[in-house]
């Protein structure tokens, strides 16, 4: 039976990967499953310098999911590189390192940083504000789009994938874009603009108003948005949003992801992205399906 899957030359033992702020860089998981199990490790997001992230609080549940406005906290490159690249080195999968910024240039710096380090991908976060456009999210704006991954794409020494934000009209459009500016992959869904109200305080449960929501509740969504974009370019996708065991993650599958990325269930069940591993495993042998490829995309 195969389960592996290949990504822009990359190949990844199954199609399973955590997704990126839920999982830290797998230091917090490792006492709990074994990360040779899984085909990659997304990490948090390395911003160029420290970022503080925003004011508390800034996590709230909501029914079917949660919303979070952590601000993308993280040490900086420097730190993540002298610790987080030699941790996940001990263990045999791949390392997809997820990139944020607040200019093309951050970016930039990010990327060629990482151009002689050893990890795999790279995950480049466009739903970051673009603060030189008034702070309208990079993957807003297709133009934007098309502009950053070819800036990144003359610099980056791995592959690359666009990850796309969901708080657009039309997302085939932005993943074009991306796409035209040679994006080697596409991961898809960031998460969508929530807020909460707390109405015995009459006030922001945020400090920062609003915040991305995250998990089953977006699931839906995340599939449609998938399918759509599967059937509109030729790039590898990776799915998200929202999947809690492997029926979701098949759902992600067969509407024509290559993989899919585990997020909010990791809060909930720390193996739960190992689980998916084993239960995509005895699907196919339920149904006897030999190799996952009979199943990417199977739903026209």
């Amino acid at each position: 039976m195969n389960t592996s899957v290949v990504l822009a030359g990359i190949t990844f033992k199954n199609p399973v990967t955590t997704a990126s702020g839920t999982f830290g860089s797998g230091m917090e998981y490792g006492e709990y499953i074994d990360l040779s199990k899984l085909g990659a490790v997304t990490t948090k997001g390395v911003a160029s310098i420290p970022w503080p992230g925003n004011p508390t609080p800034r996590v709230a549940e909501t029914y079917g999911g949660m919303l979070n406005a952590i601000g993308l906290q993280n040490p900086g490159m420097e730190v993540f590189i002298q610790r987080d690249i030699p941790f996940l080195r001990k263990y045999d999968t791949k390392i997809i390192v997820n990139v944020v910024g607040k200019t093309t240039e951050d970016y930039c710096d990010v990327v060629e940083r990482l151009s002689d380090q050893d990890v795999d991908m790279l995950e480049i976060n466009i739903s970051c504000p673009n603060v030189k456009e008034g702070g309208i999210a990079f993957g807003q704006d297709a133009k934007n789009v098309e502009t950053i991954t070819k800036e990144l794409k003359k610099r980056a020494k791995q592959p690359i994938i666009m990850k796309l934000s969901p708080n657009v009209t039309d997302i085939t459009e932005m993943a074009r874009a991306a796409e035209a500016g040679g994006a080697d992959a596409l991961s898809l869904i960031n998460t969508l603009t929530g807020m909460k109200i707390d109405i015995h305080k009459r006030a922001f449960l945020l400090a920062n108003k609003t915040g991305g929501l995250s998990g089953p509740a977006i699931r839906p969504v995340a599939v449609r948005m998938v399918y759509q974009v599967a059937n509109a370019v030729k790039l590898p996708i990776i799915g998200m949003g929202g999947i809690m065991n492997a029926e979701d993650a098949l759902e992600f599958i067969m509407a024509g992801a290559s993989m899919v990325a585990v997020g909010t269930a990791n809060f909930i069940n720390p193996k739960a992205a190992l689980n998916v591993v084993e239960g995509i495993n005895d699907y196919m042998n339920q149904y006897g399906i030999k190799d996952i490829h009979d199943l990417i995309g199977c739903v026209k």
